[in-house]
């Protein structure tokens, strides 16, 4: 029996494709959720999963596959879960 991801491809790429240059992917009430980093109060720092730089910084300079994306998406599911979600 397999769990439900928290994060999936979707999410990711929400997060590399945000318009704001300080992207950062947030676990709000059981879904992702892509907030500029100006926009992450106190009460949502815990929550905060990756920023973008970060994420772009362990993909390589060419356009993701789907596969690296799902990769990235296992990585960050387990980091929600980390976190208690």
């Amino acid at each position: 029996m397999s769990t439900m991801s928290l994060i999936d491809r979707e999410c990711v790429r929400t997060l590399l494709n945000s318009q704001h240059p300080d992207a950062t992917l947030v676990f709000v009430r059981g879904e992702c959720v892509v907030l500029p980093a100006t926009e992450v109060d106190d009460a949502h720092k815990g929550l905060v999963i990756a920023r973008r730089d970060d994420v772009l910084a362990q993909l390589p300079d060419a356009a993701p596959t789907d596969q690296m994306l799902d990769d990235l998406a296992v990585r960050l599911d387990n980091i929600v879960r980390d976190l208690g979600a």
